[in-house]
This record gives structure tokens, sequence and C-alpha cells, in this order.
């Protein structure tokens, strides 16, 4: 099985049941969820719900999944198929916002072949400490060894703490 990650946008009316709609098919399909994005406040011109659903699925079922989305009058937006297969996650301790959390993340990312997919971040205080819980996902294991290995980096001239990997070994 050649699987992939998948980010699709969908729209949405607001009623109960419609997000189960876009979910069923995916699962029936042996898709995984890696995560969705469901802003309630923000409406699209045609006063729908904009959903942003990442999964992993064989890539040989995609075509399908999406014709079978649009069939039953899913309004598909986009989708795209990210060839990033290998994924770990990260925790970083230290001032993470005052030493610029974009750039951090952003040195992830190797010809787009890595990147952050996923970031959680916690801030007691303004002026203090802050940690994030940084999901980075790559083309590959070693693509991935090289996007640590540029957080490593970073981290340490950054002088922030990071602790790897907190949810699975990296290959």
């Amino acid at each position: 099985m050649n699987e992939v990650l998948i980010t699709l946008i969908v729209e949405l009316e607001d009623r109960p049941g419609q997000l189960l709609k876009v979910l069923e098919p995916i699962s029936k399909m042996g898709g995984n969820i890696v995560g969705i994005v469901h802003q309630r406040g923000k409406k699209t011109p045609l006063n729908r719900l904009p959903v942003e659903i990442s999964f992993k699925i064989d890539s040989k079922k995609v075509e399908r999944l999406i014709g079978s989305l649009r069939s039953s009058g899913i309004l598909v937006r986009s989708f795209n198929e990210v060839k990033l297969t290998a994924t770990t996650s990260v925790l970083l301790i230290g001032h993470l916002i005052h030493t610029d959390i974009s750039d951090t993340i952003q040195s992830i990312d190797i010809d787009g072949e890595a990147e952050c997919v996923e970031m959680h971040v916690s801030m007691p205080e303004i002026s203090g400490p802050s940690t994030a819980i940084v999901t980075i996902s790559a083309a590959g294991n070693e693509r991935l060894k090289e996007a640590v290995e540029k957080l490593r980096e970073i981290c340490r001239r950054k002088k922030i703490t990071m602790i790897e990997p907190i949810n699975e070994d990296l290959v």
C-alpha cells in the first residue's frame, strides 16, 4: 500500500451531521484522520463552514474518495496529496514566542519534503517560558531525521530545550 497524506478542504452547511457525511467515506475507504480544523465563526460566501481535514489513505483510493464525496453533495473546495508519510512529535520548552516561533517552525521545511503539520502551544505567563508540542511529517524517515536535526540546531542556538520523540520512536 502506498499511503499518502491528503489535506481536503470542504464547505459544509452549519447543521448537525454534516461533518459525519465527510468522515464516514474516509473511514470506509481505510483513511486515518490526522487532524481537523473546523472554525464555526468563519463562513464562506455561500454561508457554509470551511473544514480542513488531513488524513492518510492509500493513494489508489484518493480519486474514488473525492468522487464519492462530490456525488453525495459535499462541496469539495480543494484537496492536495502530500507525500509526507513519516511523522514524529517533539516537545519544545523555553522562550518560544520571544525567539520567533515562526522562524523555528519554518526551519523544519526541507524543500517541501518536511514540515510542521501540527503545533499546540501553552503560555502560562506572558514573559515566562512556554511549551509546545510540535508534530513534524516528512517524505520518509531520512527526511524526517534531517528535519529533526535542523530543529535541534535551531533550538540549541535559541536556548530552547527539545525533548524528542514524545510519542514514538524516530527510526
